[in-house]
């Protein structure tokens, strides 16, 4: 069923509500002809009347009083009173109504903050990031999700870091670990794995921390973001102090990692230590029935692709070594 939001006479916005709710508010006098109503897929705000068809309202206008004979000769006492100075003399106007297919538009108002006059928006994408909305329930981030998510990121952040980080470390004279014999007993950098890991740190606060997105590209592709554990974005500092204690989740082998997958709110060890949720897009906004359990399209063939990938690895390595092995005989 659709559903209405409305403006009230104090210019507060309520809603969402079903069109009967609009029709009883009408009724009994709370909301008037020319209050502003508005569902999703309208443009823009508009008077009640406009859309009276379609919430199956009469708004018949009321036929206009009939003067009592009583009070008839006292107004004609009065009409021949009035002095004659050669002009025009209008005495009354009928009251006029509005026909059903008349828009009426509000008119603009300055407010301060939030005005009642815009329509409801998304809370998340390419908007400022709004106030988190506490009510309705929360979907967290599974720990496939999460794996999907950092399998894209390994490629859209991984590798042009890598790309900066064999610049750099060629420009000043550290040597790459991405060149050279890959037998050789010297390929750690320290210069460039800081680097590396410093870089890395810097990119993912700031897309944590970035009004509108709060996730990286594979979280957006997924469908998911980072929070404060009340649902409010997180700092740069909290994103950037976030990344080290993923890299400590990792450390543990991967133990820290792997807690997402069991505790209650699906967080990871990093999680607990920086007081962050990874939950659904939707998650906090003003429209939390847009989110989702199940892992998605996306999520699925991520997975399916770096599964594969595995699989591939592990079958070339048991290859190489066999190679290695009948070269040694």
């Amino acid at each position: 069923m659709t559903q209405w939001y409305y403006v009230d006479a104090q210019q507060q916005r309520h809603g969402p509500v079903d069109p009967r709710v609009v029709g009883d508010l009408f009724r009994d006098g709370t909301l008037g002809r020319t209050s502003l109503v508005w569902r999703e897929g309208m443009q823009e705000w508009t008077a009640l009347i406009n859309v009276a068809p379609e919430l199956r309202l009469d708004m018949t206008p009321p036929p206009p009083p009939v003067p009592d004979a009583i009070e008839a000769p006292a107004a004609a006492t009065l009409e021949t009173e009035r002095p004659l100075t050669g002009r025009a003399v209008f005495t009354a106007s009928e009251p006029t109504y509005l026909s059903a297919d008349t828009v009426v538009r509000p008119e603009p108002t300055l407010a301060t903050g939030h005005s009642p006059y815009a329509a409801p928006r998304a809370d998340i994408g390419a908007h400022a990031y709004a106030a988190a909305v506490h009510e309705g329930h929360v979907v967290y981030a599974g720990f496939w999700k999460r794996v999907a998510a950092s399998l894209i990121d390994g490629f859209a952040i991984g590798l042009p870091v890598a790309i900066i980080v064999a610049i750099v470390g060629g420009l000043l004279g550290w040597g790459s670990s991405f060149s050279g014999d890959l037998m050789a007993s010297n390929q750690f950098n320290p210069g460039e794995t800081v680097l590396s890991w410093v870089l890395s740190a810097l990119v993912f606060a700031w897309f944590h921390s970035s009004a509108g997105l709060l996730a990286t590209p594979g979280k957006l592709a997924i469908g998911i973001k980072v929070v404060r554990a009340d649902g409010e974005k997180i700092s740069f500092l909290r994103g950037f102090g976030r990344y080290w204690a993923y890299l400590l989740s990792a450390m543990l082998l991967c133990i820290g990692l792997l807690m997402a997958a069991f505790t209650g709110r699906k967080q990871g060890l990093h999680d607990f230590m920086c007081d962050t949720l990874v939950v659904d897009k939707w998650a906090f906004t003003s429209q939390p029935e847009r989110q989702r359990d199940e892992l998605g399209t996306v999520t699925v063939v991520v997975l399916v692709v770096g599964g594969l990938m595995v699989a591939g690895v592990l079958v070339l390595a048991v290859l190489a070594g066999f190679a290695l092995a009948s070269m040694g005989r």
